[in-house]
Formats: structure tokens, sequence, C-alpha cells
């Protein structure tokens, strides 16, 4: 009979423990209505301008400890808008609790991507600028929304957007929490303990040479590499609802550790 007291006892404190790292999680089963805002920043240190959109939940109550995530897209030839076309993962993101900033990282004036040479070398410009844009719109925002977390900040990024995230949290380590990228090719992921480094890569293209960490180095640092079913060029909203759902799983699941 003790046996069996000890039983129940035991399960019902698993269960306890289980709901109690739920509820200390970010994403809760709540489903939020999104809020969409657009915001040209400007700064005037590089001239330049800096257009984001916001995406946040709506709420009645006021979200503690509400995360940050800002997202950087692939390369769109400078045409525009591309920040916008990633609105399935970053309105997701949004309605799950988390404060979703999108850089249009890319303008009509700037130069084209350099699509001959080392692009460790060649592109490293454009991952710079990417670079400063984050910082700056970091910075920006660290001022106006002070009630935020930015202590846990998360970086995800698409391509190109994927290789400023890495090159980012390279330079800027003690500044973000995790990043995650989306089939990044061409910048070394940092190897480090912190931040958390999280890689999808898609099923059509492989990285260069030296960019993913080796099976020894995701243990010694506690990094994760996860292969998709998904093209590289999906992973945007061309993205089908079963792709989208593979993303989505996967980004939860690693802001939730």
């Amino acid at each position: 009979m003790k046996k069996i007291y000890f039983q129940i006892f035991l399960s019902v404190f698993l269960i306890s423990c289980s709901n109690n790292k739920k509820s200390n999680s970010q994403t809760s089963n709540n489903s939020y209505p999104v809020k969409l805002d657009s915001l040209e920043l400007f700064d005037k240190s590089r001239n330049r301008k800096i257009p984001v959109a916001i995406f946040q939940p709506k709420s009645d109550t006021k979200i503690n400890n509400q995360r940050v995530i800002i997202f950087s897209h692939g390369y769109g030839e400078n045409k525009g808008g591309d920040n916008m076309i990633y609105s399935y993962l970053t309105e997701t993101l949004a309605s799950k609790g988390y404060f979703v900033i999108s850089i249009q990282h890319e303008l009509p004036t700037d130069d084209l991507l350099a699509m001959d040479g080392d692009f460790k070398v060649t592109r490293k410009p454009n991952w710079e600028r990417g670079t400063e844009n984050i910082l700056y719109v970091l910075n920006q925002f660290k001022t106006t929304n002070p009630e935020l977390d930015f202590k846990h900040l998360t970086l995800i990024g698409h391509s190109n957007g994927g290789d400023m995230t890495a090159l980012f949290a390279t330079k800027y380590p003690k500044l973000v929490d995790k990043i995650i990228t989306m089939d990044n090719r061409r910048m070394p992921l940092p190897r480090v303990n912190h931040p958390k480094v999280y890689i999808l890569r898609s099923k059509n293209y492989a990285a260069d040479e030296g960019v993913l960490p080796t099976e020894q180095e995701q243990k010694k640092y506690g990094m994760t590499v996860q292969f998709t079913p998904i093209n590289h060029s999906d992973m945007d909203n061309d993205a089908t609802p079963e792709e989208r759902k593979i993303i989505m799983t996967n980004i939860e699941k690693y802001l939730n550790e």
C-alpha cells in the first residue's frame, strides 16, 4: 500500500514540475492578435535609413518579461520589402507573445551583393552593414522600449540575413542570448557556449567549408544543426503549410530551451 501511495505522489510531483517548467517559458497557450507597425529609423553616423517592421501582440494586460526577436531577411536584390515576406513566421511569433522586429537591410541605392570571388571576403561589407543595422536598431529600441526583455535577445536570419546574424553574434556575443540561422551558407558560425547557436538547414544547398560546426564542436558548445526537407528559397512565405510547421516547430523549441 505504501508503494502505491509513493507512486501516486511521484506522479503528481513530476506533473507539477513539468507544469512549472512550461509556465516559465515565453510561449504560452495564449494566441494574441497581432499588431503591425512600420518605422523608418535613421542612423546619422552612417547617413543611413533603416526601415523596420514591428510585429507585436495586442493585449489588454502587460506581458511581463516580453522577449525580443530581431529578424534579418535573405538577399532580395535591393528591391525592398523583403522584411515583410516572412510574415508566417514573424506574425506567429508575435502571436505567441514575442516583440518581433524585422529589419529591411537592403536599400535601392546599395551596391548589389557580390556574386564572385571569395564570398567570405567579397560579401563581408554587406554583412558588416547588416550587423551595424542590427546594433543600431537594438540600441534604439532599448531607449524607446526599456520595458522589454533585452537580456534574452534572439536573432533569427535566413540565408544572407543568417550570415549577418552569425557575424553579429561573433562581434557582439554579450548582446545576444540565442541565434537561429535558417540556411546561412557563407559566414562561419561562432563556436561558443554563449550565445546558444541553432541552425536550420535546407535540403538542396550545402554550406561552405567551415561554416557549420563539426559533430565534435556541436557537442562541445551545445550547438544544434537540424536538417530539413525544405528548399533554401522556400523558407520565406513560399513555404507550404507543412514546411511552415516544420520551421515553426523547431524555432519554438529552440526559443523555449
